[in-house]
């Protein structure tokens, strides 16, 4: 039987890799301004519809003139990245040390590794102006809720957060709806921090409208 025991660091050893992975990125993050961090899951074959979408809404991010920002993985972060890489955008991978994800996509202008789930998750709300989620699992949806969560707490600038794919999405919000809303565990209006569609002229029109209103040199910060 495999050995599955986890030793971990202690904070003392963790905290300067951690450091140094935000600064890295802030470094870099500085010579292109805010971008648009896109989420999704690293299981989708590209032959699946939903790599498609990906890889057109990459695109069309990169047409805008804003970097794009993918985890680096495959599946839907790959075809995000494919597609800004292709139309000859800006294409960011944050790549994450993962022992099932043993390769970075190829569609990367610029790579940045990261050892820590935290400082690479600190990386996308530092350099954003919106976040749009694919469909995805639990690691996307632990970037996408820590997305919103930011902005329902005024930690972070309010930005976009778009979910696309209105089937996929349809349970979670219905749930949503049913049970925190419900149960007043959220307010009526933090439904709205989230627009979820399958229209791309949609998500691109609210993504430009973002852009417009903020000043996109301002430095990378982290969520205060």
């Amino acid at each position: 039987m495999a050995n599955n025991k986890i030793i971990r660091m202690s904070a003392e050893q963790q905290i300067p890799t951690i450091i140094s992975e935000m600064r890295t990125a802030a470094d870099v993050f500085r010579q292109f301004g805010l971008g648009v961090s896109v989420f999704g899951s690293a299981r989708i074959p590209a032959d699946h519809p939903f790599y498609e979408i990906g890889r057109d809404l990459g695109a069309r991010i990169a047409q805008l003139g804003l970097p794009l920002i993918a985890g680096g993985g495959p599946g839907l972060m790959e075809a995000a990245n494919r597609g800004a890489y292709e139309a000859g955008g800006r294409s960011i991978g944050l790549n994450i040390k993962l022992p099932f994800e043993v390769t970075d996509n190829r569609y990367q202008t610029d790579s940045l590794h990261f050892e820590y789930f935290n400082a690479r998750k600190a990386s996308f709300f530092m350099h954003s102006l919106a976040y749009v989620s694919l469909p995805g699992g639990f690691g996307t949806l632990d970037e996408i809720f820590e997305a919103i969560t930011l902005v329902q707490t005024h930690k972070q600038p309010s930005a976009p957060i778009i979910f696309i794919g209105t089937e996929f999405w349809a349970g979670l919000m219905d749930w949503i709806r049913a049970q925190l809303l419900a149960h007043k565990m959220i307010s009526a209006d933090n439904l709205s921090l989230i627009l979820v569609t399958d229209d791309l002229d949609e998500v691109i029109a609210c993504i430009e409208d973002a852009a417009a209103q903020i000043e996109l040199e301002r430095e990378p910060a982290l969520p205060e």
